[in-house]
């Protein structure tokens, strides 16, 4: 066997890590999805279980929307949130509807706009009634409350801070007091507004979505976040209150890549 030189041996681990790091930013980290779970419930009180889905981004339903579909079904969580950017255009609207279709017509469903509803000019009207075919109310700066065993809880959906006109006050305008406030909110920078005008209302959770994790990452050092996104990039913020978690979200925005931030779904008790 004819022995490589030092010269080729280096040459194909180049090319080697060159094709790995093509195929993480091109396939893995887009398509297989990490599922992140987390228990913020309080002792003595009876669990609710929610999943977030941020950011998909539609084009058409693909192999993996089927997947995340299935493992919503198996889970069948209490509430299923989705926090926005899920089109950027009204004829992929039609894609989404694929999508939901393929989950439990029975888990009451929860959506807001992000910034691409808005730049992408999509037909809010039809996106709000295809939602609502699949048992999904979109929430533009409103809330509603549900019941869930032995527990009332307040789902508060924000219109997008950078595209629409978030506004948290119309948001909580005649809200009931309930156990549990949730807000759903798309750019996680409009939590710092939250913050201020919440006055004395108990906020729960705040989830987020928008950054991407930044989407390309490296070593650390995120090249761009979106307007929208402040001082955050993923993840849980607990400095203050409100507590809020950013997902990472599904899909991509302007490049069709991912790198150091993998596409995620989130489920947790609270």
């Amino acid at each position: 066997m004819k022995k490589l030189s030092r010269r080729k041996l280096i040459k194909r681990g180049i090319l080697a890590t060159i094709g790995l790091i093509v195929l993480d930013t091109l396939w893995f980290e887009k398509y297989v999805i990490d599922w992140n779970y987390y228990d913020i419930s309080k002792p003595g009180r009876d669990k609710v279980r929610i999943v977030q889905i941020s950011d998909l981004h539609m084009d058409k339903l693909r192999s993996f929307h089927k997947s995340i579909a299935r493992k919503i079904n198996q889970k069948k969580p209490d509430l299923l949130f989705i926090t926005g950017d899920s089109v950027d255009k009204t004829e992929k609207i039609d894609a989404l509807s694929e999508f939901l279709a393929l989950i439990d017509h029975s888990i009451p469903k929860y959506a807001i706009t992000g910034n691409w509803e808005y730049w992408g000019e999509v037909d809010l009207l039809k996106l709000t009634q295809t939602y609502a075919q699949h048992n999904c109310r979109l929430l533009i700066n409103e809330h509603e409350s549900v019941a869930i065993r032995n527990r009332k809880l307040s789902i508060i959906g924000i219109d997008d801070l950078v595209g629409g006109e978030a506004d948290f006050r119309t948001a909580i305008q005649d809200l009931d007091t309930t156990d549990t406030h949730i807000v759903l909110s798309h750019c996680p920078q409009h939590r710092d507004i939250i913050a201020q005008e919440k006055g004395a209302l108990h906020i729960d959770l705040v989830l987020s979505g928008h950054t991407h994790g930044g989407q390309i990452t490296l070593l650390g050092i995120v090249p761009f976040k979106p307007q929208g996104s402040g001082r955050y990039l993923k993840g849980w913020y607990q400095d203050a209150e409100p507590k809020m978690y950013i997902s990472k979200g599904i899909g991509t925005s302007i490049l069709p890549i991912r790198f150091g931030a993998r596409a995620e779904m989130v489920e947790m008790d609270i």
